[in-house]
């Protein structure tokens, strides 16, 4: 299994816009951070997970030719703002299977609503056929594909496992139960916002108290903003087998 990381950076991406922090006028590739997403392949099939607004440069950066479907996190627009460039693969296999919990459905269809609508419809709009997720595991391409159920502060959102490989991002909460389903990982991929606390997310301190806690193999850490600082100093302080992602980093499990 490979998984390419598109893009490391929080809503904003680094550098955010307007500022002149000095991690967000670093020269440093590693701390230029596209929204957060990755592409997981196995068995020669490629999956996206998130589809942000900086979904077409990353599928033209890292040379994209063919994805079969889109596992949604969340209904944030860092997450989905780039369904309509979803159209040249749309092109090629027809309906994109897009894969979702209601509550995500349910904004893509008022914010989208020229995709969702069945008359009247806007002919060069990409087509989607949403798949409903819930607790319950579902198949794809032969491997089994494990949501976990996480909070991103009060809202209900999506983690992804993989076989041994774990995908989290925007977490706050993790319950025990679903603790459970991360257990024996060999790859864990989180959030790790920024230093000081925050309402919403994982903070550095509590994405290394979940390493703790799990004892994945490896994990790296995502969704950062410039607020954790420049990535190679922060690489430094990290424990051993823990990382910081950055954009176009891939990996292998």
């Amino acid at each position: 299994m490979k998984v390419t990381f598109l893009g490391t950076g929080t809503s904003q991406g680094i550098p955010m816009i307007a500022s002149k922090d000095p991690v967000c006028l670093s020269n440093n590739l590693k701390d230029k951070r596209l929204r957060s997403s990755i592409l997981i392949s196995w068995d020669d099939v490629s999956y996206v997970i998130d589809c942000g607004p900086d979904f077409r440069q990353q599928m033209l950066r890292e040379n994209i030719q063919c994805i079969k479907g889109v596992l949604f996190t969340h209904e944030h627009a860092d997450h989905t703002a780039g369904l309509d460039d979803l159209r040249p693969f749309c092109y090629q296999i027809g309906e994109m299977p897009i894969y979702l919990n209601q509550l995500t459905l349910d904004s893509l269809e008022q914010r989208f609503q020229y995709i969702f609508s069945i008359e009247n419809r806007y002919p060069g709009a990409p087509s989607v056929s949403p798949f409903i997720v819930d607790k319950k595991f579902f198949i794809l391409n032969n491997l089994e594909v494990q949501p976990i159920q996480i909070l991103h502060g009060k809202l209900p959102i999506l983690g992804y496992r993989f076989q041994q490989l774990a995908y989290l991002t925007d977490v706050k909460y993790i319950s025990e139960t679903e603790k459970e389903k991360l257990k024996n990982l060999d790859v864990l991929i989180v959030n790790a916002l920024r230093l000081e606390a925050h309402p919403t997310h994982f903070n550095l301190e509590e994405a290394l108290e979940l390493v703790e806690e799990l004892q994945p193999k490896r994990t790296y850490f995502t969704h950062i903003s410039h607020k954790l600082g420049f990535h190679n100093e922060v690489s430094k302080k990290l424990p051993k087998n823990v990382f910081l992602a950055f954009d176009g980093l891939k990996i292998e499990t």
